[in-house]
Order: structure tokens, then sequence, then C-alpha cells
């Protein structure tokens, strides 16, 4: 059924450590829609033959005599409850109460906006610095950055490209400066809604760089495109452009471009420094 499913759409590439759960949770539900399909219609041929008004004059008031059908609906449910506490429920109690904490957890904000997503680092330090609505300036500073506080002059923001090491816990601080979106990872098994004035924890581990998973579209009809970010979710007329792209390192490849970034933000800090004395 997953061969199936992946041809209808769903990715053939499962990069993330909760992937496999939720793929075997979806097939398991067509499993459950195809039979509950097959089923039901088979049922409404017979009773479309069975009752015809050639073959039943007269109606019948009595009725059906047996509780066949009161069986199986029971039985359909007792399968759905299965699916829902022993698949959906675990999954969904990881996703939301085993968020990771640690020095090995990787945080970033993102911040989704009409129709762009931005990506807030909080430097080598591992602390965010503070932000400012007053400081918002959509080209040099979207997400308001108050680069006069200590704990944000070394603070990285990106807009439509996320950085992030594999075989890493990623805690993302998801929110938005406007409307719902939807962050999605298709192939990391991400989709959470940011939701105005609410900052949400989504956490994943991915399993495979951005090199390997290119190696893996190679002949298709995704060949030579890598992760992306999606708004799985209708925010307005640009909604179809809000994409953006994830880059997944191994370690030494996310810590040289962490310093390439920090360097680039010492070049800024020069050049600002310079202007001043000017």
């Amino acid at each position: 059924m997953l061969e199936i499913l992946q041809k209808l759409g769903l990715p053939k590439v499962s990069a993330s450590t909760q992937g496999p759960g939720i793929d075997h949770t979806i097939s398991l539900t067509h499993w459950l829609m195809l039979i509950l399909f097959i089923g039901w219609g088979i049922f409404f041929i017979y009773t479309l033959i069975r009752f015809r008004s050639s073959n039943n004059p007269k109606a019948e008031y009595a009725g059906v005599r047996n509780h066949y059908s009161s069986y199986l609906e029971v039985a359909v449910a007792v399968i759905e409850i299965g699916l829902l506490f022993g698949f959906a429920f675990p999954i969904w109690a990881s996703r939301v109460n085993d968020v990771p904490v640690g020095p090995e957890v990787v945080e970033i904000r993102v911040v989704g906006q009409q129709f762009a997503w931005n990506i807030h680092y909080p430097g080598s330090d591992g602390v965010f610095g503070k932000t400012s609505l007053d400081l918002v300036d959509e080209a040099e500073n979207p997400i308001g950055i108050d680069r006069s506080d200590d704990f944000a002059k070394d603070d990285i923001f990106t807009v439509n490209q996320m950085h992030i090491p594999v075989n890493t816990p990623i805690n993302i601080l998801l929110s938005t400066k406007d409307v719902i979106h939807n962050f999605k990872l298709p192939e990391l098994r991400v989709s959470q809604d940011a939701i105005p004035g609410m900052e949400i924890p989504v956490w994943f581990e991915a399993t495979m760089t951005s090199e390997e998973f290119l190696k893996t579209t190679e002949g298709t009809g995704r060949e030579g495109k890598g992760f992306e970010i999606a708004c799985a979710q209708l925010c307005g007329l640009g909604h179809y452009r809000m994409k953006g792209f994830l880059t997944v390192h191994n370690d030494e490849g996310y810590s040289a471009w962490l310093q390439k970034e920090l360097e680039y933000l010492e070049e800024e800090e020069d050049d600002d420094w310079g202007d001043d004395e000017w």
C-alpha cells in the first residue's frame, strides 16, 4: 500500500526519525478506507439488485431481521479506535510531549509571513537576542533583531533558507507575523500550522543530508531539487510562491556554514562602525 501511496503523491523518501511511524499509520488508514470502499460498494450494488422494484413490487415494512450490519459497524469502529489510540495518539504524544532539550539540540525560530519564511538562529552563544517590532525592516531586518542586545550581536537570520545538521534533534519555534500559515517539510513528514499570537514548538531529526537526498532523486521528476519548505495553508494571493529551501549538512558542513555566517556578520559590523566614524 505504501508503494501505491507514493505513486499517488506521498513522497518516496522518508528523511526523518518520525517518518516511518507516520507512513505506517497512513498506510494502515488507507488499507481500512480501501476495504470499506470495496465492502460498502458491494453492499450498495447488492441492495440495488436485491430490492429492485421488479423483484419487490410491494414494500416490506418489517425491514431487516438480522444484525449483521450492526456487527460490521461495531467492527469498523473498533478498528478505527485501534488506529487512533494504537498509532495516531502515540505519534502525536511524541510530537507534543517529547520535545528534546539539551546542548545537542539545535533551536531555530521560524517566523512566517505573506509570503516568506524568516529563519532566526541564536548564534554561537546559543541564546536568542531581543527582537522589536519597531526595528522590523522587510529588506534588512524582517524579524526586528535588536543588535544593541548582547545576545543578539551574533544572531543570524535568513529568508527562505534553512540550514540544519543531520542526525541532530531540531527544535523549531514556529510563529507568524500575519495570517495562519503551515510549515511543511514533506520528505521529513513535518507539518504544523503557524498561528498568530502563538509560538509553537515543532521538533524533528533528519536522517539524511541534502547530498544523499539528491542522489535518490536521480532519474525522477524531482532530479536536482532538494528539500523544500512549503506553506500548506492557503494564506493569500501569493500563497503559491511561499516556498523555502532546507539544506541538511553533515556536522562539518553545518559548522562551516555557521562560521561563514558569523564572519559575514562581523564584516557588516566593521562596515557600520567605519560608517559611523566617518
